[in-house]
């Protein structure tokens, strides 16, 4: 396993494990996270551990026109039931992301390193929110990168039944992406279109310049 320098760069993609592991170590700095996510490389660790960087074999992506909508989503987007704005609160968005209770475990990898790191991003204008809001609460949102025309999805949440869905159909609907990256397999993704991708395909789209 490789460990990261005070220099700024990544191992070559073929000392990736098999688990997607390409580095250990280095720091979470603004430069450092914008070179990897250009690279199609992404941070995710637990608290107390190591930074631990990916570059997945398989990419989990989602192509704007591959989208899909159920019925029944479709009729309560009509009924208005939920309110969008973008980048109001990106604090509160990546707050109740790290805090909200999942039934899958997931979410605890928001350390408050990983935290303060993505709100430097934001205020960069790099990193942006979605947030949804019902009777003037904050109920769902998800936040990510803006990188080369690729939205880089970080994470989202709903406080309720399908808040967090309502805004990614949001994204991909109402933004100009090439792909919307997903990273890794998620069923919840899948339903709304998500398929996986070779990394080599990922690769070429996020560095190509259209």
């Amino acid at each position: 396993m490789i460990w990261l320098s005070d220099k700024i760069q990544f191992p070559d993609y073929a000392y990736t494990t098999k688990d997607g592991i390409i580095a250990l170590g280095g720091d979470l700095s603004i430069e450092r996270l914008i070179f990897a996510y250009k690279n199609g490389i992404f941070p995710w660790f637990s608290e107390d551990e190591p930074i631990v960087w990916y570059c997945p074999l398989k990419r989990m992506v989602l192509y704007p026109k591959d989208l899909k909508v159920s019925k029944s989503m479709q009729k309560l987007i009509k009924k208005n039931v939920f309110t969008i704005t973008e980048n109001q609160n990106f604090e509160e968005v990546i707050f109740n992301c790290k805090t909200i209770d999942r039934n899958d475990g997931l979410g605890t990898w928001i350390t408050n390193e990983m935290q303060e790191a993505y709100i430097n991003l934001h205020k960069k204008g790099i990193a942006k929110s979605i947030e949804v809001w019902q009777n003037n609460n904050l109920v769902g949102g998800l936040y990510g990168l803006e990188i080369n025309g690729i939205f880089c999805g970080e994470s989202m949440f709903s406080k309720v039944s399908n808040a967090s869905k309502f805004a990614f159909i949001h994204l991909v609907k109402n933004k100009i992406y090439k792909l919307i990256d997903c990273q890794v397999y998620n069923p919840h993704l899948a339903s709304l279109g998500a398929k996986e991708i070779d990394r080599e395909v990922f690769l070429k789209i996020l560095k190509s310049k259209n």
